[in-house]
Order: C-alpha cells, then structure tokens, then sequence
C-alpha cells in the first residue's frame, strides 16, 4: 500500500464531521464506541461551526478528541480532520452514519491484500426508510455501478478510507467544492494516484433524511448531474445545499 509498510498493520484514523447533529451524533458514537474503538488509532469528531449541543456530545465521550472548525463546509471539515490525524489510513463516516461490525476489519483486509488501492468505499443502507424505500434508494448504487466501470471511480462521502500519502499527493480535500459532487472530486483525484475500490461488501448504515425531506427522485438526479459535471468539467454543476436536521 503507498506509503504503508507491509511490517506492521497500518493505523487507522476514524473522522467525522458534524454541524448542528446533537441529534443524530450519539447514536453514530454509540456504533463507533461498540466496533471501533480500541482498534482505530484515534476518533476525531470534527465540530465544523456547529450551534446546537454537538459539542457537549462529544464531550460525553472521553475517546474521541474534539476539533474545532470554523468555516462552514464538508470539504472544509474534511480537510481539519486530515490535518490533525495521526493515522496511515484516513477514514471518514459522517455523523448520521452507525459505523457496523467487521467495518473498520474490512479496511486492513482490502488494504492488505492490494499495494495500488488508493481509496476504498462502498454503498449506503438506510436505517430509517421503510422496506420498499430503502430498496429503492440503495439501488442507486446499483444503477451507478455501470458509471463506475467505464470511469473506474466511485465513492460516497460517509463511508470512504484513504491512505494518508494518497491524500497528500492529491493536496487534500477542494475547500472550493461546497457539499454535491466533492465526493465524485475525491474519488476522481484519488483514481490518478491508485486503484478505486468500490465494494459491495463494505456497507454503512445511514439516515435517509435527505431522501426523505427532499425526495429520491430529486437527489438521485442532483447526485448524477453533480458526477457527470464533475467527470466532464471537473468542477460541480450545484453550488448551494440545504442542511437538513
């Protein structure tokens, strides 16, 4: 793995941006509490500007370290957790996620066993849609598998791992991109320096929050207009975004 020794197991970093998700992030730390902690190097829970009670959140547990900042964007929160992690592997979930068991294992496996990956992710289940909802929406990544056979690139922004030195040859995250398409951006760059792995296997539980408020139909189309913008433009087609809470 680049700039990985193959003598020891590579240190993992988990990272996680919030803003205002006093609501959601306890029980996401709650799963991280239960299948990462003692193996992950270190928990860092990016506060990016937050003005609910996400602070007094991670305050509730003493494993995770808390780091501050202050301009508001997920690129912007992802580039903090990136400078202040220890670890050979970065890897990011966000705060609605419930990181499951075996997770953080699947990393050391795929990482182990290829020197080119360059960055690994996988698909969204959906905790709280229905049956037939959440069929619906995980089938979006099966709907995008033919896009990432022709690209050879593709992950979600909450559930991806990347090697530190990959990252950095890549300069971090584009604190330009605002919040649709930065994942397509990460994935584009990373795919220059390796392979990009989007497994099946590598599941994370999720909020359909976002399909809930805003509607499938809706984001699914925002989503593959932001990937094609980004696979032919290099820059995304939406700039604004609503937080939904």
């Amino acid at each position: 793995m680049p700039g990985v020794t193959q003598e020891r197991r590579p240190t993992i970093s988990l990272i996680i941006p919030a803003y205002n998700e006093e609501e959601y992030l306890p029980a996401c730390l709650d799963a991280v509490m239960r299948n990462v902690a003692g193996k992950a190097a270190e928990i860092i829970v990016v506060d990016n500007n937050s003005t609910d009670g996400t602070r007094q959140v991670i305050e509730r547990y003493p494993g995770v370290t808390y780091v501050f900042e202050p301009e508001k964007g997920i690129t912007r929160a992802r580039q903090r957790g990136f400078l202040e992690a220890t670890g050979d592997i970065l890897a990011y979930v966000d705060a609605d996620t419930h990181p499951p068991a075996g997770w953080i294992e699947q990393i050391w496996e795929q990482f182990g066993k290829r020197n080119d990956l360059a960055c690994l992710s996988g698909p969204y289940s959906f905790y709280d849609l229905s049956g037939l909802r959440n069929k619906i929406s995980s089938g979006w990544f099966v709907a995008a598998r033919p896009l990432y056979g022709i690209t050879g690139y593709m992950m979600v922004g909450g559930n991806f791992a990347i090697p530190r030195d990959v990252l950095e040859r890549m300069g971090g995250f584009d604190s330009s991109i605002e919040f649709y398409g930065e994942d397509v951006d990460i994935a584009k760059r990373a795919k220059q320096q390796g392979k990009v792995l989007f497994s099946p296997r590598f599941v994370m539980p999720t909020s359909g929050r976002r399909m809930k408020k805003q509607g499938f139909a809706k984001i699914a189309g925002i989503y593959f207009l932001n990937y094609f913008s980004i696979v032919f433009r290099g820059k995304p087609a939406t700039k604004g975004y609503e937080d939904i809470r």
